[in-house]
């Protein structure tokens, strides 16, 4: 209790039980997160920003304002609590699954294809170049629109310039292909080049909303590792959502800690976190 204490009193801003039980009902009501209860340091530590940005003078302050009249706070709100961890060609074994999956559907124009938690835009850009490298040619009439609920990582997806580091494990081949290397003031730093870049739509959406600004007839959702951070109630809605977005033989790609089992009655698991909605036909 000793160390609890001073750890408390060694923080700028009181952050009570209550407090923090009252950001978690805000995130859930606004964004659909189910914070866990093991989450409190971190939410203390990235809602401090805010309270230093608005010159609140405590917690309760700054979310009674946040209530009363947040505006664009709202969106600074969410933004300050979402984690946006990715990588390029992260879970890699599901790329091959598109590459043919894109391949058969090929004779075919038109195809869509939604990357629904974008961040700061690896997952679409791997998706784009999947698409580049089984259609060839044909990948221009593939539309891609990819989506966040946070502004903040959209922007960085839309310039499309990463440190070195992000693509050390790309393929020589790869990197050539797709990437333009940052010289002089920009050394060290790599940028998706535009034609890759211009084929992907960025657009902010929230999961939670009553519909979907995305085009009717996916061939392909991307819904990865978002999906943790909602309980079964709230997944089963969003997939109940997806599930008239999608044709017959769309695939629907979820995290590797993920599982819709408890919508059996909208997708089936085909393995490797992949799943076909039920009922569409062919």
């Amino acid at each position: 209790m000793e160390n609890s204490k001073l750890t408390s009193s060694a923080r700028e801003f009181s952050f009570s039980n209550s407090d923090f039980e009252r950001v978690r009902k805000l995130i859930y009501q606004h964004a659909g997160i189910s914070l866990s209860p093991v989450k409190q340091d971190m939410v203390y530590s990235r809602l401090a920003r805010r309270l230093r940005a608005t010159g609140a003078k405590s917690f309760a302050e700054y979310l009674d304002a946040l209530e009363r009249a947040g505006g664009d706070e709202w969106e600074r709100f969410v933004n300050s609590l979402t984690t946006n961890l990715t990588s390029f060609f992260r879970e890699a074994h599901h790329f091959p699954i598109l590459a043919d999956h894109l391949k058969k559907q090929g004779n075919r124009s038109g195809l869509k294809i939604w990357c629904s938690a974008a961040s700061t835009g690896e997952e679409p850009y791997s998706i784009a170049m999947t698409v580049v490298e089984a259609l060839g040619g044909a990948a221009s009439g593939v539309t891609i629109v990819a989506s966040d609920l946070d502004t903040n990582v959209l922007e960085v997806a839309k310039k499309g310039v990463y440190s070195f580091d992000r693509v050390a494990r790309l393929s020589p081949d790869r990197l050539k292909r797709f990437f333009l290397k940052g010289t002089g003031a920009q050394d060290g730093l790599v940028a998706v080049r535009p034609e890759l870049r211009q084929m992907v739509d960025f657009r902010r959406i929230n999961l939670l909303d009553s519909a979907y600004s995305v085009p009717n007839g996916l061939d392909v959702i991307f819904c990865r590792n978002v999906m943790i951070y909602f309980d079964k109630p709230t997944q089963y809605k969003i997939l109940k959502k997806f599930h008239p977005l999608m044709n017959g033989d769309s695939l629907l790609f979820a995290g590797h800690s993920e599982s819709f089992l408890h919508a059996a009655d909208l997708f089936k698991s085909l393995g490797k976190t992949v799943y076909a909605p039920v009922g569409k036909g062919v």
